[in-house]
């Protein structure tokens, strides 16, 4: 059956006779894409769920359309609901993959379609940038590399790159597993009552939990008390004694996922090792990669470097378009723990896929990081995060000058936690309950509007309001380059106003 191309559709395939006409094609689709980046709303339309299931959900096409149909019909039924991360009214997180030297890498990540799991024919250089890349993550953290000359093969590397810290963090638990268990890899779980982890309570990451579900270890964590959103060390050492011979991992938050705290890690490290040495000790350092940037900030991070591993999120902190995370660990030989073989593709000495878990067929993520540290350098990347840090500084000082707005965090990097406080509230005794309801009302109806965007979730009261109590705060970043004053005032005018009309 011979396959009939639609009148007037431009080539299927790359080819040299039609180059001009393809080049047209891809310089209409960047244009399309700068033109959506560069806006400065967050969103062009706001469907509510039902109404894009009706739009999108459309039965198989039995027939092709023209390209330029198509694209017509994205930019009309898709693109208007998409999210722009890049605009300076999205204040609530980090990714705004807008950096422009990490966009060329990703764009040729695609045209170059190198495959990393395999060195030898599927990605020759490919494979010795990541490894430049998976270094640089390393010598940035503190990590010892070989010398060059003496990195012979991949495990000689230490560390992987993923899609993202859930996948970073799983195989963060699956090392834990095999060294608190060796042997489960080819023999199965045994005896999980030894397979807990440790994890400070109401601020962890749900991707631990599920990662402990994946491996089959159950979901057996164990909650230690926090104070400012770090460890209670007492806390923490009470539980170690207390499940001796039970933990296989204590996990600590680089930047927590929600008000991206820097864990006392040279505490955390030293009272581990003082109890049991053979504890894993993991660092998710999603956020906390900032602090290595600069050196104004990489004091916060002294005692990372004695973790068995970390885990990195370039996406978060650095601009980088989706999807980009590291997991490295302290000794590279450890990642033989959860090597996969195959005579089929990655039987070689530089074959990345016998080091990644989970991933068979492996896109060039790591391009998109290697090109930006290359364009910045390390001076580049600090002024970079400085500047980030300047923003936030200066969004702190609004929230502490406005009457009607509650800080609950002091923050180490750029998340800022804070509550809008109804005028007869009395603070001496506060309702808790009503605070958080006029709150999550402020959410709803930003989320509805989608012309501003601040984040929200559960956040343990340190002692704001009331120790120990569930508050649902709103969250700024100070993230975005494209920032500026007028943007800080505004977003809180706005907080303000719909607070007041929520009370």
């Amino acid at each position: 059956m011979t396959t009939q191309l639609v009148p007037d559709q431009p080539p299927r395939h790359l080819t040299t006779e039609h180059r001009e006409e393809l080049l047209g094609l891809f310089t209409r689709l960047i244009d399309m894409g700068l033109d959506f980046k560069l806006q400065d709303s967050v969103f062009q339309a706001r469907r509510r769920p039902f109404e894009l299931r009706d739009t999108l959900l459309v039965p198989l096409p039995e027939e092709g359309s023209p390209l330029e149909a198509v694209l017509d019909e994205f930019v009309r039924d898709v693109l208007p609901d998409c999210k722009n991360e890049n605009s300076p009214f999205f204040l609530g997180f980090g990714d705004t993959g807008d950096d422009v030297a990490a966009l060329c890498g990703g764009l040729l990540s695609l045209f170059t379609q190198q495959n990393l799991i395999n060195q030898s024919f599927d990605s020759p250089s490919g494979t010795f940038v990541e490894i430049a890349v998976l270094r640089w993550l390393r010598e940035l953290l503190g990590y010892r590399n070989s010398p060059v000359e003496r990195t012979e093969s991949i495990w000689d590397v230490g560390g992987c790159v993923t899609h993202g810290g859930t996948l970073s963090n799983t195989i963060a638990m699956m090392l834990a597993r095999e060294h608190r268990a060796p042997g489960t890899m080819e023999h199965g779980i045994t005896d999980p009552s030894k397979l807990s982890i440790v994890v400070p309570r109401g601020i962890g990451h749900y991707s631990v939990k599920s990662a402990m579900a994946w491996i089959g270890c159950g979901s057996r964590l164990l909650e230690v008390d926090t104070v400012d959103f770090r460890y209670d060390l007492r806390a923490l050492e009470r539980t170690l004694r207390e499940e001796a011979g039970s933990v296989m991992a204590v996990v600590a938050y680089a930047g927590d996922s929600r008000t991206h705290t820097i864990e006392n890690l040279r505490g955390v490290h030293d009272l581990v090792r003082s109890v049991d040495e053979s504890i894993w000790l993991h660092a998710d350092a999603c956020w906390g990669l900032a602090c290595a940037m600069t050196d104004k900030l990489g004091h916060k991070i002294d005692g990372i470097g004695g973790f068995d591993s970390v885990t990195v999120d370039p996406h978060k902190v650095m601009g980088i378009p989706y999807a980009l995370s590291a997991l490295l660990v302290r000794d590279p030989a450890h990642m033989r723990m959860v090597a996969s073989y195959s005579d089929l593709i990655m039987q070689e000495d530089f074959a990345i896929g016998q080091t990644t878990p989970f991933i068979g067929s492996k896109a060039w993520m790591s391009l998109k990081l290697w090109m930006m540290v290359k364009a910045y350098g390390r001076s580049g990347l600090a002024a970079m995060v400085e500047r980030r840090l300047d923003t936030t500084r200066r969004f702190t000082e609004l929230v502490d000058a406005s009457p009607r707005l509650v800080r609950l965090n002091d923050p180490d990097l750029t998340a800022v936690a804070f509550m809008y406080v109804p005028a007869d509230v009395d603070l001496t005794a506060p309702d808790v309950d009503r605070i958080n309801k006029v709150n999550q009302a402020i959410h709803d109806r930003m989320l509805a509007e989608g012309i501003w965007h601040l984040h929200q979730f559960s956040l343990p009261d340190k002692g704001t309001f009331r120790r120990g109590a569930t508050l649902y705060p709103l969250r700024f970043m100070g993230q975005n380059l494209r920032i500026e004053e007028h943007h800080l005032t505004g977003v809180i005018d706005h907080v303000t106003a719909l607070g007041r009309d929520c009370e």
